[in-house]
């Protein structure tokens, strides 16, 4: 067996092969392209096993050495670097390492969603982003129109139907009326790309065997539930509810130290677009659910709506893991006292 370290870069990789001793049997800096890697380890006559680290373009690199029927893994690479961090750091180096490692079994793994869900994935967060956009376009034609003093109009959505109208007829001086008139034009072809993005991930996802479930949790609508079945993917991957709220950054960090115990702010290392899909549909939950109304007031009352809405966020998080482990849609119950009063260290320093 040969183990290959790979040290991927955008453009490039840098590769080390080394045998089952740790001797180094090759090496060499391949363009980011099949055939570059296909040529690279054809030289080989033994089975190689190759590691690389999780980044922004790891999915390239892991789906090349597959087809070339390499056995790929995928690092984690803040556990990784824990391990084996250099005060010298080459590309070489870091290879090197990577192999070392693969040889004596120590990479921490992460799990390596199927190419069809990574596809989903890039649907959602497209879409996501276009929202965060828009967002940005309404904020600069408020600021527009407030350095202008203009006094905005009496409706429930300024950039609804009847909103728009009001503001196609708004007259301020030049140059803030080229400015204000592009913003609204790029709003509109922003809005198309959303539906558009919306559609395309409908289709995709029409067939997921758990998004039916996941739309009768409250607060997670169409958008939200999408987003969380593909970044969980595979619910059996979360042995406990517990180790599923750890992996969305719903859990407090905790320092226990001579009898003393403290808890901090939330993980920091997590999956981010879940946690955000739990903190906004828990928002929405709070108003729409008896039960989780009853959740949030309870904790609300000693500790605020912010750490109030975090916990309540980690039960829906919980709920989640129930419903999709037992294969069933959420049925809304009367929660019981200790549910409502939760003990202090459970939301101590959440934010």
């Amino acid at each position: 067996m040969l183990y290959a370290g790979v040290d991927t870069h955008k453009k490039y990789s840098r590769v080390v092969v080394t045998d089952s001793h740790g001797a180094r049997v090759a090496q060499g800096t391949l363009q980011n392209t099949q055939g570059s890697f296909r040529d690279f380890f054809s030289q080989f006559n033994e089975q190689t096993k190759a590691v690389l680290e999780a980044g922004s373009t790891w999915g390239i690199i892991y789906d090349i050495l597959e087809d070339i029927g390499a056995d790929p893994v995928l690092a984690n690479p803040l556990k990784t670097r824990a391990i084996a961090e250099a005060k010298i750091k080459t590309d070489t180096i870091d290879a090197h390492t990577l192999s070392t490692l693969l040889r004596a079994d120590l990479i921490p793994t992460v799990h390596v969603p199927s190419q069809k869900v990574r596809s989903h994935k890039n649907l959602l967060r497209q879409r996501f982003w276009l929202v965060e956009m828009r967002t940005r376009i309404k904020n600069r034609t408020h600021n527009i129109l407030d350095r202008n003093h203009v006094t905005l109009p009496d409706c429930s959505d300024l950039f609804g139907k009847a909103g728009r109208q009001l503001l196609d007829q708004i007259e301020i001086p030049h140059p803030d009326n080229h400015l204000l008139t592009a913003n609204l034009e790029l709003l509109d072809r922003i809005n198309e790309q959303i539906r558009a993005a919306e559609k395309w991930a409908k289709e995709a996802l029409e067939d997921h065997p758990g998004l039916a479930i996941l739309r009768t949790i409250p607060g997670l609508g169409k958008i939200l539930a999408a987003l969380v079945a593909v970044e969980i993917d595979d619910i059996s991957r979360f042995s406990t509810p517990d180790k599923l709220c750890a992996y969305a950054g719903l859990v407090p960090t905790t320092y226990a130290s001579g009898g003393k115990v403290r808890h901090g702010n939330l993980l920091p290392t997590c999956n981010r677009w879940l946690r955000w899909a739990y903190v906004e549909a828990a928002w929405v939950a709070q108003r729409t659910s008896p039960y989780c109304h009853s959740y949030f007031e309870g904790i609300k009352r000693r500790k605020g709506a912010n750490c109030a809405n975090t916990a309540l966020a980690r039960r829906l998080c919980e709920i989640t893991w129930h419903c999709l482990t037992e294969k069933r849609s959420y049925q809304e119950r009367t929660p019981a006292r200790k549910e409502i009063n939760q003990p202090a260290a459970f939301v101590s320093s959440w934010s």
